[in-house]
């Protein structure tokens, strides 16, 4: 792939490359974060001076769906040694599946000084590049959370349903068998509660793989972003869209995608997506 500063996203700064943070990974000014769906990988081997922040553990309520409120968030974020002038740089598996969910929570906070690796752990893998298994220590910072702000970024069930009445465009990032009804979840995963299959009316189908290059796992460029979701799929290019998938997390990397890459004003995740709407009485269905 082309640099990152000559692929034309709207806001390049929000991308760093893997070379970028080996040299900055033991700036005490920045905190590198693994995020994983798998919780062995971090303890097998992680980037040297990277801390961790589970999905489950870490980001979410113990006892409701929901995620942990702000003085959970300030805590979290003390114990990692991350203030409020730190730049946290996402990175992990699944080709930063994870690390956009992390991402795009720490934007709840208003935690704007947040960076993705391009490439995440499969592009530091295929560079050859150290790994550790040592926690690193970084001491405890002072950090003052802002209130979580759900208004701008996330969507609620009611608000999902509004903006199905109004036939406003959702993008269903989830695989084409999922998005038809054949599946209630993806291939080699346990069903998580959903009792029926399908999608959301009115809906566009975009998996949010077509977003990476497969064999390096970098974005693709602008143009080909653009041309993937605004020319094939027409999706408007101002218009709110709500993106969703089945718990929130794959359609956090193409909120990212929209959001940063290409610009888009207005794109909000749905986070319930469809381990909710697969559940609820009388919400229409499509498949």
């Amino acid at each position: 792939m082309t640099d990152l500063a000559a692929r034309g996203y709207a806001h390049p700064e929000v991308l760093v490359s893997t070379d970028w943070v080996a040299e900055h990974q033991n700036d005490p000014g920045v905190r590198i974060v693994e995020s994983n769906e798998d919780p062995l990988v971090y303890p097998s081997g992680h980037l040297p001076g990277a801390v961790e922040i589970d999905w489950a553990r870490d980001l979410n309520d113990v006892l409701r769906r929901d995620y942990l409120d702000r003085a959970g968030f300030e805590k979290l974020l003390r114990r990692h040694g991350i203030g409020n002038d730190t730049t946290v740089v996402f990175y992990g598996d699944k080709n930063n599946w994870w690390a956009c969910y992390a991402f795009w929570i720490f934007q709840l906070f208003g935690h704007t000084q947040a960076r993705v690796m391009d490439g995440g752990s499969v592009k530091w893998a295929q560079e050859g590049r150290a790994l550790s298994r040592e926690t690193p220590f970084w001491p405890a910072s002072a950090y003052v959370a802002r209130e979580r702000d759900d208004s701008r970024i996330r969507a609620f069930r009611d608000q999902v349903l509004a903006h199905v009445a109004a036939g406003r465009p959702l993008v269903d990032v989830r695989s084409p068998e999922e998005y038809s009804g054949e599946r209630l979840h993806m291939a080699a995963y346990p069903n998580e509660g959903a009792l029926r299959g399908g999608h959301i009316p009115g809906a566009r189908s975009v998996p949010w793989a077509r977003a990476i290059v497969a064999e390096t796992g970098e974005f693709r460029s602008a143009a080909e972003l653009a041309q993937i979701y605004f020319e094939e799929q027409r999706l408007p290019r101002q218009e709110a869209i709500v993106a969703y998938c089945r718990i929130g997390e794959r359609s956090s990397h193409t909120w990212f995608v929209l959001t940063y890459l290409l610009g888009h004003p207005d794109v909000r995740n749905y986070d319930g997506s469809w381990t909710e709407w697969g559940n609820l009485v009388g919400a229409p269905i499509e498949r």
